[in-house]
């Protein structure tokens, strides 16, 4: 009897342990999926971000002779010009409009607004001094502080100190931000999705705003109380950042002081920076030292603080720049024209910051000191609302908002692409490759082959670029070879367990992967600005180095579906993908679709074109892809597939749910382009 109980036991011991279900049986589904990554491990994608940042540093060598500096300045300003969308056109006119004036003791304060592209205004205070001049007159941009230019936390006094100091000063709303928001008086920030939607009709938040102090510099030659050969540019946080860039860019500007922004593009990967700090690909050609030289042999003070919070602006970061700058400036024999300023304060404009700035101006701007700190006049702020162009709620519709330009930009774009009427699938193929800086899909480099967990085998893939890609693997319980890979954008613990227990009735087997920062591949540095965005921080990273976070995980998808095929030898491969886990799923079947049977597509965004402004944060920033738009739209990636795709609950790029009108518009869609490609396949909707 023992004998019995003991071989029951062990029967029961057994078939626990690997989930087998046998005919009329149902399965036993555990309430969690099994690790595969050892636990408490350090963060293997933000050191593997970081060491190539850390790479493509050490590959920066400016030129050390002014002939090659001359080729490399000229090349590098186009190259940021084109990767930005930094738009020049002096011609446009700035047709400056005044809706009222403050006096203040010394100067008045003109509330303005001006045309910086054709069509779209931006709001601006000018700050003009007592008298006829020509006065010297600066730029003074603003960084994430949502009121913008009326904030009186360190904002709205450097056009008071400068106005009083005998400066013009042009304070302007950053493109989304202040009286550029979305909803009028009803101030935003301007970045993190909101700013990253910019890119998927071909612009970055950094150009826009770039463009928008080019224009500032254009009004204020204009003006004939302005001397047009002493302008200057200063700014704090993104604004000193937008100051490096846009000085760089416009030679007008003579003398340049950016605060708590100067560091190191190394040190913003990985790091929870601003969307209009970033200037996509950018570290695959410069760094910030780079772009400091490009504003040589002009006067440059940077002042970073010692309390900064910010390892991007750490006083140190900036030091590597204006020392790999430098020589740049000694090129010219003008190495007294750049240099530095610690404070011991925390990040932010102080009065500190702004003495140093006046001292700065006055020797290369007015002829006179020797550029030491200059006390500055005592002034009065003026409430917020006092200084608004416009009263809430009443804005002239030629102010611009991010939502409106991308939905304008957007259907324009569509229109065209619902309009051609033949599709070079090769050719689009190859563009899309582009678009998600994808290269060749290749195997694991090796195969990690670790203990079964009841059913599943667990493998660890290490790719040929260094990641390393967690793997389930379920057997089929059938005579079936057929293999489902499912994979979802939050990670595996986000798979519905019900649709599992649905597959294993099936008997087919189960592949389960997880891609980088997902999952058990986690970035806690990505963690860190989910209070801006999911995947704010790694898709950011990704960009600098030439690359997308979705580009990374179609790739990805390549290394699991070549093990698949070339090692388990499972024959084509059935995906279903969540979210963006969808669009990697869509995105590598429509270039690589001969490993694949068709596809299940859960909350897939059918349209890159935003519907709303709100819920615009429904997936995370790993959504975001430049010049997408310009490309085609989800149903074109659909119908170069050229198999059987299943929407589950489609969505827009904002989450809603699609009505019965909406669905049969684009059921039309997705089949007008799969006849205009001369594809195969299907598209059914649930």
């Amino acid at each position: 009897m023992r004998q019995y109980l003991a071989l029951f036991l062990l029967c029961s011991l057994f078939i626990s342990y690997n989930n087998i279900s046998f005919a009329g049986q149902k399965p036993v589904i555990p309430d969690s999926l099994p690790d595969v990554m050892a636990r408490h491990s350090r963060d293997a994608v933000e050191s593997r971000l970081r060491n190539e940042a850390i790479m493509h540093f050490h590959n920066r060598v400016l030129p050390d002779n002014r002939q090659d500096w001359i080729l490399h300045k000229q090349k590098l300003r186009e190259n940021i010009i084109n990767s930005a969308g930094i738009q020049v056109n002096h011609t446009l006119p700035v047709d400056i409009r005044q809706t009222g004036v403050i006096r203040m003791n010394g100067y008045e304060i003109r509330k303005i607004y001006f045309q910086t592209r054709p069509g779209i205004y931006a709001t601006a205070n000018l700050f003009v001094p007592e008298g006829k001049g020509p006065f010297p007159a600066v730029v003074a941009m603003i960084g994430h502080w949502r009121p913008a230019k009326i904030d009186t936390a360190g904002v709205q006094q450097i056009g008071h100190t400068l106005a009083a100091n005998g400066y013009v000063c042009l304070t302007i709303d950053p493109w989304g931000a202040g009286e550029r928001a979305t909803v009028h008086g009803d101030f935003e920030y301007h970045g993190a999705h909101l700013g990253a939607s910019l890119l998927n009709v071909g612009e970055t938040l950094l150009g826009m705003q770039v463009t928008d102090n080019i224009r500032a510099v254009d009004l204020l030659t204009s003006l004939p109380f302005v001397d047009a050969e002493n302008i200057g540019a200063t700014g704090a946080s993104g604004g000193g950042n937008q100051t490096m860039w846009f000085s760089a860019i416009d030679e007008r500007v003579k003398a340049v002081v950016p605060i708590v922004s100067v560091g190191t593009f190394e040190s913003a990967v990985m790091r929870s920076n601003c969307v209009c700090e970033l200037l996509p690909d950018g570290l695959t050609f410069t760094e910030t030292a780079g772009v400091l030289g490009l504003i040589a042999p002009r006067a440059l003070k940077m002042c970073n603080h010692n309390q900064d919070a910010s390892p991007t602006f750490f006083p140190d970061e900036m030091l590597r720049s204006y020392h790999n700058a430098r020589p740049v400036f000694a090129l010219y024999g003008k190495e007294q024209n750049i240099t530095y300023q610690r404070f011991d304060l925390t990040h932010g404009y102080y009065p500190q910051d702004r003495e140093a700035m006046l001292g700065w101006f006055d020797l290369h701007l007015k002829g006179k000191g020797d550029g030491s700190p200059v006390k500055e006049t005592p002034f009065s702020l003026v409430p917020m609302e006092e200084l608004m162009v416009f009263k809430p709620g009443r804005r002239d519709t030629l102010i611009t908002t991010t939502h409106d330009y991308v939905k304008a930009k957007g259907n324009e774009l569509r229109k065209s692409y619902l309009s051609q009427q033949r599709f070079d699938p090769q050719q689009k193929r190859k563009e899309l490759a582009a678009i998600l800086k994808t290269g060749s899909f290749s195997g694991p480099k090796k195969v990690n082959v670790l203990t079964r967990s009841g059913a599943w085998q667990r493998i660890i893939l290490e790719t040929h670029d260094g990641k390393s890609i967690p793997v389930l693997i379920r057997s089929p319980t059938s005579d079936s070879k057929e293999y489902v890979l499912l994979a979802h954008a939050e990670g595996k613990d986000k798979i519905p367990l019900q649709r599992i227990e649905e597959l294993l009735k099936t008997g087919k087997g189960i592949v389960i992967m997880e891609f980088s920062g997902t999952g058990e591949l986690i970035s806690p540095a990505d963690l860190l600005s989910h209070g801006l965005a999911r995947f704010h921080t790694l898709a950011r990273a990704e960009m600098w180095l030439g690359k997308t976070l979705l580009g990374e995980w179609v790739e990805e998808l390549g290394t699991v579906i070549h093990y698949l095929t070339a090692s388990v030898k499972t024959g084509p491969v059935h995906m279903e993908g969540w979210k963006e886990g969808a669009l990697a799923a869509l995105f590598y079947t429509a270039m690589t679709p001969e490993n694949i049977s068709g596809l299940s597509l859960t909350m897939l965004p059918v349209s890159y074109l935003p519907d709303r402004r709100e819920g615009l944060d429904f997936f995370g920033l790993s959504v975001y892809l430049p010049r997408f738009l310009h490309w085609g739209d989800i149903s074109l990636a659909a119908a170069l597939t050229g198999k059987p795709v299943t929407l589950k609950n489609p969505v827009t790029l904002t989450g809603n749910d699609l009505n019965p009108q909406q669905k049969a518009v684009l059921r039309s869609e997705f089949d007008t382009i799969r006849k205009t490609a001369r594809q195969l396949g299907n598209s059914t909707w649930e």
